[in-house]
């Protein structure tokens, strides 16, 4: 217990020590966020204002992209600032909060997908019951019931992980606090509570991910029974774009948390990172305005309105 101290602030590891390397990375993050603050708020902009556009699928894609305009924002404007100012440090209570917010995020969001994944199945598989099976009093409170689990559980994570006594060096080899990070400053014998806690999570997201595909093996099962080629390009048209945000999101994540830990800080590791931090919250607009045709009609006709009020 000697080497036992109170942490009041932690190191967090960069990209480079170059300063114009540090501007470059600062500068490709700026564009990045961006893209994902641009993105995710045009999908809520459309989703809300258009009409036709308020039914449960972009209810929850709605819902989506504020989680993923959220979950970018807890880790990259301050990864940026570090770079703008060649600082490297992080508060203990800045590191708590953004542990905090990025488990809640990044839970919630697993659970939105999974809901969705549902959604899709009533809308393909029961058709005439879908507006009963989803109205918009389950859809509330399917979507609610996403947020406050992923609240429950990132508190539940966040009091686990920082009521552990931390030992040795104070540096994150990563350019925000990650778990498996915070894991290797741990004081031995104090990871155990949050080894359980990874376990659970594990579990959680293998039956997400269980739920998931069930959902999909019964959609493309029904899908290749219509006979319409009209109808099977329609429901892969909406099903496809959400199969790849899922798989792009719990690949990537789960490469970065389940992958051997290094005892040396690599660059494989800071790109895994990015592959779960920036690269879902970035594409998930893109990958959903960009194939559906009810999202760039209502788009056009946003753009078609402003553009005639602007002329007259």
């Amino acid at each position: 217990m000697a080497n036992v101290s109170i942490v009041t602030d932690f190191l967090l590891l960069g990209f480079s020590e170059v300063r114009e390397l540090q501007f470059v990375h600062a500068t490709l993050f700026l564009l990045v966020y961006l893209v994902a603050l641009m993105g995710n708020l045009l999908n809520v902009t459309i989703t809300t204002l258009d009409q036709r556009l308020h039914t449960p699928m972009y209810f929850f894609l709605r819902n989506l992209s504020l989680i993923d305009l959220c979950y970018i924002t807890a880790t990259i404007p301050k990864s940026i600032l570090n770079s703008l100012t060649n600082s490297r440090s992080i508060s203990f209570l800045g590191c708590t909060t953004q542990v905090l917010l990025m488990i809640l995020f990044g839970g919630s969001e697993l659970f939105i997908l999974t809901v969705m994944s549902y959604d899709r199945y009533a809308a393909i598989c029961c058709p005439l019951r879908y507006d009963i099976i989803m109205d918009r009093e389950v859809c509330g409170k399917m979507a609610t019931a996403s947020w406050l689990s992923g609240g429950l559980y990132s508190l539940i994570h966040t009091a686990t992980t920082f009521s552990s006594h931390f030992c040795g060096p104070r540096i994150i080899h990563q350019y925000f606090c990650e778990i498996p990070q915070l894991l290797k400053l741990m004081c031995p014998g104090e990871a155990r509570a949050e080894i359980c806690v990874l376990i659970v999570s594990v579990i959680l997201g293998l039956g997400c991910f269980v739920s998931i595909l069930v959902s999909y093996v019964h959609i493309f099962l029904a899908v290749l029974k219509m006979s319409a080629t009209e109808g099977q390009t329609k429901a892969f048209s909406t099903c496809l774009p959400h199969l790849a945000v899922v798989s792009l999101y719990l690949f990537t994540g789960s490469f970065a948390h389940l992958k051997p830990p290094s005892s040396s800080p690599s660059t494989l590791d800071l790109l895994g990172s990015v592959l779960y931090t920036v690269l879902p919250p970035t594409l998930n607009p893109l990958i959903y305005s960009l194939r559906n045709k009810d999202m760039k009609a209502a788009l056009g006709k946003i753009f078609s309105v402003h553009f005639i009020s602007g002329m007259n």
